[in-house]
């Protein structure tokens, strides 16, 4: 019977993982296609969406939840018949922590129905675009055809997703492998297996970028996976926060390679000295560098570069990252490491063994990431989310909460594996570790071993028949020739049907091996942990790109508030407000009477009248009045009033930058010392 063994050692195991991860991306593609994936939303727009307005407006504006990047080009407004109505100017009206934009107005226009069509840059990488439609005069027909696929749609879209998981999981590898090496199992550097892995990583981590890097012109602007290819467009995406942050992460790259190197290299042999020591400190220095620089560049571009507290955000998105890094990135070498190392010290041929000491080492580094994991977790849960509501209500919320229940389930699996790592580390199982004849899993005795028969110095050329003998049961499979069935002697002078019998040898040796590698208890329940671990962890990941790839609750949220409040404000009519007033003096009582015309976001007329006792109309020493939108922090803005008659103060540019509910207060004064100021709510849409 001829004898096979695997290529490729553990990774088998890797492989049914990789197949986990194809369907765990599948399913969240499947979720969340429904779902937002921009970080800022359009609030709103001048004119609305769906508005009639009797005269041509003399730009088009639109408001932002946050921060955006738009060029000439980005807002674009076409006539019914397809032309183009604006100027092609980016107009930046952007005014404390209002965002807003514009584009001015073609003069002439005719009646009829005109389509806003925009798209932009969110602060965090991701693009948004959307489009809505006005009239002048009345509605008309428009031969307008917009694209259905939205921004960062499409095939491109998916794509880039993939190139964003993967290089999240190559950054993990890469530097959770070599964590683990330096930190917990300094004879890995020697491993092959480790090795191959680490290198995988870097490999991952740095075809991922750069694919990332041709794909971001079409990602950000026409959704043609041709224009990757574009040397204007990639020059264009160089000039930007993501260009640089994708840039600099391939220089880094080049350090991380010289780090590879040097730990699997020189590193790897040296012997246990001084200068190991001093060399085993400067990689873990030069290491720790590069990983948080590398870790930087994506805080500097994603969700942590904007929104609230981004000076705090983003060292704990950096922190956050090295955590999870060096706690799966650990997770996945261990694995490698179990599958790949033999459960006794060889004569030097095979892989070094991963002893007891070694797991316990990365099981106190794993607590240690993930105490350093749930600090950092906690606050960007707070600063992304923001409201229990919104942590039920949004996509964001719930993909938050299932990454929690996943990283619980991680944790019970770890707790339950911590029963094999003692008894790995108990005297007597390290005893029978050192022994190769070592007892298997029922107490028995193993006798595996290799015997050489059959030598042949006739003509030169030996032949070598291996015998393997089961553990425990005294059997003896002979490697036979594959063209006779007989057993190799001088006769077998046939170099392919010699090759074959090294194979052969080559495969019953790595089967003793792995007989007994299972034949431990311990370590093979500690590898069926590991594995469950890993399982886990690559969902974990693809959680993880989804979230980045999420509106976080806290500006979903906001935005469905703004809209809601927009939806139910007062339409196409003017604002009238009666408010009493009595500032405790003598003829210090009246009413004050204000008009806001047309009553919605932008520029307004406001008319206000005073009346004293009687009805009679009455002039003031002073009188304020203010705008505030406390939801967005914008104002107190004051409005200039000018006396038009007794009684009668008329301002013509009153603007409300946003719909919402904006306080508005009064501030009246009848006498040098009689004051009062009334606040009263309106919704302005």
């Amino acid at each position: 019977m001829t004898a096979t063994a695997s290529r490729f050692g553990a990774f088998p195991v890797l492989s049914r993982l990789s197949v986990l991860l194809v369907l765990t991306v599948a399913l969240l593609g499947s979720v969340l296609s429904g779902a937002a994936s921009a970080h800022s939303t359009l609030t709103g727009s001048d004119p609305k969406d769906g508005a009639v307005v009797a005269t041509a407006p003399q730009r088009v504006t639109l408001t932002f939840s946050e921060q955006v990047a738009m060029g000439d080009d980005s807002i674009r407004v076409l006539e019914p018949s397809g032309k183009r109505a604006d100027v092609g100017e980016l107009q930046d009206l952007c005014s404390g922590s209002v965002v807003q934009y514009g584009v001015g107005l073609r003069t002439g226009l005719k009646d009829g129905t005109y389509t806003v069509a925009w798209q932009a840059v969110s602060a965090d990488s991701h693009p948004i675009s959307g489009a809505f439609t006005f009239s002048i005069g009345a509605p008309s027909e428009t031969t307008v055809a917009l694209p259905a696929q939205q921004a960062g749609g499409g095939p491109v879209g998916v794509l880039y997703d993939i190139g964003r998981y993967v290089s999240y999981a190559g950054f993990t590898v890469l530097v959770g492998g070599g964590v683990f090496v330096l930190a917990c199992w300094p004879r890995g550097a020697a491993a092959r297996p480790v090795q191959r892995l680490v290198a995988y990583g870097w490999v991952t981590l740095t075809a991922a970028t750069l694919a990332l890097l041709l794909l971001r012109t079409p990602y950000t602007g026409s959704g043609e996976l041709a224009d990757a290819l574009d040397l204007g467009g990639l020059q264009a995406v160089l000039a930007t926060k993501t260009g640089a942050a994708l840039s600099s992460r391939l220089l880094l790259m080049g350090a991380a390679a010289l780090f590879v190197a040097v730990l699997f290299g020189a590193y790897a042999r040296r012997g246990q000295d001084a200068d190991k020591k001093d060399l085993e400190f400067g990689l873990a220095v030069g290491g720790a560098i590069v990983a948080t620089g590398l870790a930087g560049t994506w805080a500097l571009s994603e969700h942590a570069s904007t929104g609230l507290q981004p000076g705090v955000a983003m060292p704990m998105d950096v922190l956050h990252m090295l955590a999870v890094a060096a706690w799966l990135g650990g997770l996945a070498a261990l694995l490698v490491a179990l599958y790949a190392s033999p459960a006794t010290d060889g004569d030097g041929s095979a892989p070094p063994r991963i002893g007891p000491e070694a797991v316990r080492r990365f099981s106190r580094l794993a607590f240690g990431a993930v105490v350093v994991l749930a600090a950092t977790g906690l606050y960007q849960s707070w600063r992304q989310v923001g409201s229990w509501s919104a942590l039920t209500g949004t996509a964001y919320g719930r993909l938050l909460l299932l990454k929690v229940a996943l990283i619980g389930v991680l944790l019970a699996v770890a707790w339950a594996a911590r029963r094999w790592t003692r008894l790995l580390a108990e005297p007597s199982h390290r005893g029978v570790e050192a022994s190769p004849g070592a007892a298997g899993p029922h107490g028995t005795a193993g006798a595996s071993h290799e015997r050489e028969e059959g030598e042949s110095r006739g003509s030169g050329a030996g032949r070598t028949a291996v015998l393997d003998e089961a553990p425990g049961t005294g059997d003896e499979t002979p490697v036979t020739d594959p063209g006779t069935g007989a057993e190799p002697g001088p006769a077998s002078e046939d170099p392919v049907r010699a090759a074959q019998l090294a194979r052969q040898r080559a495969a019953v040796a790595t089967a003793r091996r792995q007989r007994l590698r299972d034949g431990d208890p311990a370590r093979a329940g500690l590898r069926r942990s590991v594995v469950t671990e890993a399982a886990v962890a690559v969902v974990v990941l693809a959680v993880t790109t989804a979230l980045t790839g999420t509106e976080p609750g806290r500006t979903q949220e906001q935005a469905d508030q703004a809209k809601a409040v927009s939806s139910t404000a007062v339409p196409d009519r003017p604002v009238d407000m009666r408010l009493p007033y009595d500032t405790g003096g003598p003829d210090g009582i009246g009413t004050v009477r204000l008009t806001l015309d047309p009553g919605r976001s932008g520029g307004n007329t406001l008319r206000v009248f005073v009346t004293g006792q009687g009805d009679k109309p009455r002039d003031l020493p002073e009188l304020k009045v203010s705008f505030t939108l406390d939801a967005q922090e914008i104002g107190p803005l004051p409005v200039e009033l000018n006396r038009t008659a007794t009684g009668q103060w008329q301002a013509t540019a009153a603007q409300l930058p946003m719909p919402g509910e904006w306080r508005v207060r009064v501030t009246v004064r009848t006498s040098d010392i009689d004051q009062t100021t009334i606040d009263k709510n309106v919704k302005i849409g």
